[in-house]
């Protein structure tokens, strides 16, 4: 009995042994979580390992060690277009979001964003931060694949379309389109809900989006932060707050990446690190003095540029799981269209657009098993009401640049842009301007307008920032608001998704300021050396309000003392302009910068 015991024993032994093993290689080849973290303005040069010898970013640095740097890596020049490329494969302009205002932010209703494709393949999905592709329906976070959002309106904390006062501190911002105060600096938070929701869904695969506004202006920091850099001479009084919002970063990123060891899902996480655009603040010359102040890793342009410095950014990726040699240096083209298929390459999932996709998978070559197939990359600057075939135009193939059709550079021996070769090499120019008109011609076909549903809830706000203007800005953020500059009158494309009476409320101050169309807002506070001012809210004082829509228009005399001006209209159901102005009491007309749109029952 003695013997049998014992061999019973050994055989449970091994038995159970076998079975961990077993258990051990499932659970590795689960699929993966996907956590994306993506900063607002930060540039190529504002992270310390790629050379800048000022700014702290140990998390960052460190996190590069244990990743794959893509150092070639592009998006587009501003922080809207990239994020629409990033989350759909396809080129800003194909999807409705070629500029951050003008009512080209709103990421078009047809497309399929990366939030879509993992909810639909069993993720959990959700987004944290700064959105920026749309305020309404059907373009808010929640309308496009995120099951959880916790976010701040419009392209950055203070703009228009964001809630009234909000300044980075203990603001106002919407869960999943539902206002909710919370205490804390913006960037805290945006990480607190991201790594409340990954506690929350560490028993599922989940995919979380971290899109962050910082270190957007205005350059609101906590005064730690700023302390940190405020003895440096070399840095201009802004560029102290800017680096120590990056730094604040780099210390929740920190925090984050710790929370995936303690939960011990960190070694099945994929987790990127990237930015928007190149840097708006951390790289200043003097014009008169030829001072530099900040660094731009030797290349030409910053934040909007066309050259390099406008869009090659920093991206790191770090899969323990998934056979990413850590430390490791890849300098093919890739981009930010690249990320939609990879990472569904990488999970997994068949995905297969029926859209024309710019981004390609490049799983294989972040595991070293194959390089990158040639290929052409654009990405370009439009900023106008509608894209403009060669506008601020950068092609690009391996180490080559060809910019606005005559400018040709090599990187490999002019990493500045400096020496334009383009007469020395006649058939590449030729050869990069041929796949551009293909490619132009390709997406000028897919360009178009996006259309703000409404009659979807029960009140749905309108701002000033997403109006058509043609040749002008529209005040895109609540400076300007309380500037209280005219604003000449501009349509709104709207979609009414139900027919019936609508009431169109017409204001100057938001509805959550509770301030009077007439009034002046004294809530003004100077600027400190962590903080930007709040300047006076001016008044302006009405005489008639107006509202067109259609063949429709109603006008009726403005009470000053009222917080709007009430006018109503029976519509049918479908798609067509939204116009609402003031004539002020000099007769200068001005478009509504608030607009409340209720459904009557």
């Amino acid at each position: 009995m003695t013997n049998l015991f014992k061999y019973i024993t050994l055989i449970a032994i091994i038995t159970i042994t076998i079975s961990c093993k077993s258990e051990k290689k499932e659970e590795v080849n689960e699929q993966p979580n996907i956590l994306i973290v993506i900063t607002d303005d930060q540039g190529y040069g504002d992270v310390a390992h790629n050379g800048n010898t000022i700014i702290k970013t140990p998390t960052i640095d460190k996190f590069a060690t244990q990743g794959v740097s893509l150092t070639n890596y592009h998006v587009g020049t501003t922080c809207a277009p990239t994020r629409a490329g990033l989350l759909t494969g396809r080129n800003c302009n194909r999807n409705g979001v070629w500029h951050t205002i003008m009512g080209a932010s709103m990421l078009n209703r047809e497309e399929v964003t990366i939030a879509d494709v993992f909810k639909e393949n069993g993720y959990k999905t959700g987004m944290f931060g700064k959105w920026h592709l749309g305020d309404n329906h059907p373009f808010a976070p929640q309308d496009r694949g995120f099951e959880e959002t916790f976010y701040h309106g419009g392209g950055g904390v203070g703009q228009t379309p964001d809630y009234w006062n909000n300044d980075y501190f203990d603001d106002t911002y919407y869960r999943n389109g539902t206002p909710e105060k919370v205490e804390g600096y913006c960037t805290d938070v945006w990480f607190n809900e991201a790594i409340k929701f990954i506690e929350n869904k560490k028993d599922n695969p989940f995919l979380c989006y971290l899109s962050l506004n910082a270190p957007h202006s205005p350059f609101n920091v906590p005064q730690e932060y700023y302390d940190l850099y405020k003895d440096e001479e070399s840095l201009l009084e802004t560029q102290k707050r800017f680096y120590g919002m990056i730094t604040n970063v780099d210390d929740n990123f920190d925090r984050l990446l710790n929370k995936l060891e303690e939960l011990k899902i960190a070694d099945n996480t994929i987790v990127i690190f990237t930015t928007d655009n190149g840097t708006s603040n951390g790289y200043k010359v003097d014009e008169e003095t030829g001072a530099v102040h900040g660094y731009n890793a030797g290349m030409r342009g910053t934040k909007a540029s066309e050259y390099e410095g406008g869009h090659r950014v920093p991206f790191i990726i770090r899969w323990p799981n998934g056979k990413l040699e850590a430390g490791k240096s890849l300098s093919d083209l890739t981009a930010h269209v690249d990320l939609l298929p990879t990472l569904t390459s990488l999970a997994g999932i068949d995905f297969a657009s029926d859209k024309v996709m710019d981004g390609t998978d490049i799983s294989s070559y972040l595991i070293g098993a194959s390089k990158i197939e040639d290929r052409y990359l654009v990405t370009d600057t439009q900023r106008i009401a509608w894209p403009e075939k060669g506008k601020n135009s950068c092609v690009m193939d391996g180490e080559w640049r060809l910019m606005n059709g005559d400018e040709l550079y090599n990187l490999s021996n002019d990493p500045g842009q400096t020496m334009n070769i383009a007469e020395q090499h006649p058939d590449r120019v030729s050869n990069m301007n041929a796949f551009y008109e293909t490619w132009w011609e390709s997406v000028i076909k897919e360009v178009k307008y996006s259309t703000i549903d409404l009659g979807v809830d029960e009140e749905e706000v309108i701002t000033c920032h997403d109006a058509r203007t043609v040749d002008y800005y529209p005040p895109w953020n609540q400076q300007m608001i309380r500037n209280g500059e005219p604003m000449k009158p501009a349509s709104f494309f709207v979609n009414f998704v139900k027919p019936g009476k609508y009431t169109f409320k017409l204001r100057r101050w938001p509805s959550e300021s509770k301030m009077s169309l007439g009034a002046e807002i004294l809530d003004d506070r100077p600027a400190t050396e962590t903080t930007d001012a709040i300047i006076v809210g001016k008044a302006m004082r009405f005489k008639k309000a107006f509202v067109k829509i259609g063949n429709q228009e109603v006008s009726v005399d403005v009470d000053n003392a009222s917080q709007s001006t009430d006018l109503q209209l029976t519509l049918e159901k479908g798609q067509t302009e939204l116009l609402a102005w003031f004539e002020l009491e000099n007769g200068t007309l001005t478009n509504a910068f608030y607009v409340n749109v209720e459904k009557n029952n």
